[in-house]
């Protein structure tokens, strides 16, 4: 008998079972702006030609969005990564925090180095000091049985006050113009460069969602996370150290919020300074989602959220539309993504489990 193979129409129905319900949450929630357009009085056609224009109309538009898109893809991979294993991580804006100011300190206060030397060190000082700050819960997580939903939403607060705290006391630029809290400017040496329009962090930030890919579906370790993620009491008792591994995830978490607060700093905003990263950490959930807490879906979705902000103002301007609207089709997104059960009913998809993404292992579990 002649043995099956799977033909190329159950891969793509494959990949369109995997795509489907974040491609229909992206196109209600545009079609929900749209009726808030028309409500507004605005072309929403108009609108949405001028957002795709103020992404990609030219080299300095498509830097913008670039620039943009690089910090979330960072934030959506901590969020992903923590997904894996059964982790909700609320806390990659504090881990971005952490990691954008550590940067920009290393960035200002070393001088001397070769710019390669100088970027690796403060890359890699940021990536610590999100890693630490992605070990505090991980380790009341596993060991204390506090979740990290509330621990990692006290240490967000906790950052932002420290950061604000430093740039503005020990830390602050001390120049004669500047009057408000940040940070001095960093080296020219610390500066991360570009190609053209297109950031070297943002290639960075693509290599690193590959690197993950192959570390979750590749590796003994993804493996285990992913076990831990789908039942950890099954996986401790196949022998997997579920602690260690717990623990571990919110450190590579972290690590991963912290490396993109530095590139945020070293690449786009050229120092520290309150305010610029605000919000960071919270989209990397709405992307996460969107991707389906897939390394390559966190490109795309980051991509349509970075296009979105970076084209915002070319939209506000051109159609006249208000810069909040961005936020609620933003929101709307998140909306209908988390809440697939809208989307199934109104495009009458069967539920399967293939896609779905675990928030969290549960209250209380260890």
């Amino acid at each position: 008998m002649e043995q099956k193979t799977p033909s190329k129409n159950n891969w793509l129905m494959t990949i369109w079972r995997t795509i489907r319900v974040p491609l229909l949450a992206i196109l209600s929630a545009l079609l929900v702006g749209a009726v808030i357009l028309l409500v507004s009085g605005a072309d929403p056609l108009k609108a949405y030609a001028a957002l795709f224009k103020g992404a990609f109309g030219n080299a300095n538009y498509l830097k913008r969005t670039l620039e943009k898109t690089t910090p979330l893809i960072f934030a959506g991979l901590s969020v992903t990564f923590a997904f894996k294993a059964g982790l909700f991580n609320i806390g990659a804006q504090g881990q971005l925090l952490m990691g954008a100011i550590t940067a920009g300190f290393l960035g200002f206060a070393i001088k001397g180095l070769p710019p390669v030397l100088h970027i690796v060190l403060a890359l890699l000082g940021g990536c610590a000091a999100g890693a630490f700050y992605g070990l505090i819960p991980g380790l009341l997580r596993s060991y204390s049985g506090a979740h990290e939903v509330i621990t990692t939403i006290m240490l967000n607060y906790i950052a932002i006050n420290l950061t604000d705290y430093l740039a503005d006391g020990p830390w602050k630029d001390r120049s004669g113009t500047n009057v408000i809290a940040r940070l001095p400017l960093i080296e020219d040496s610390a500066r991360i460069p570009f190609f053209g329009p297109v950031p070297v962090g943002f290639i960075i930030a693509i290599l690193i969602a590959f690197i993950i890919w192959y570390m979750l579906e590749r590796t003994n370790f993804g493996f285990e996370i992913n076990s831990v993620g789908l039942n950890s009491h099954a996986s401790r008792y196949a022998g997997m150290k579920t602690k260690l591994l717990m623990t571990s995830a919110l450190v590579v978490a972290g690590l991963l919020a912290g490396f993109g607060g530095s590139v945020e700093t070293l690449g786009v905003v050229g120092r520290f300074q309150p305010g610029f990263n605000a919000g960071l950490g919270f989209d990397g959930i709405t992307v996460a989602l969107l991707g389906r807490s897939n390394p390559f879906g966190v490109i795309l979705s980051s991509l349509l959220l970075g296009a979105m902000k970076g084209g915002a103002n070319v939209m506000q301007f051109d159609a006249k539309v208000p810069h909040e609207i961005i936020d609620v089709i933003q929101s709307m997104m998140l909306f209908f993504v988390t809440a697939d059960l809208v989307i199934r009913k109104l495009f009458r998809i069967i539920k399967d489990t293939g896609g779905e993404v675990t928030l969290t292992a549960g209250w209380g579990q260890k």
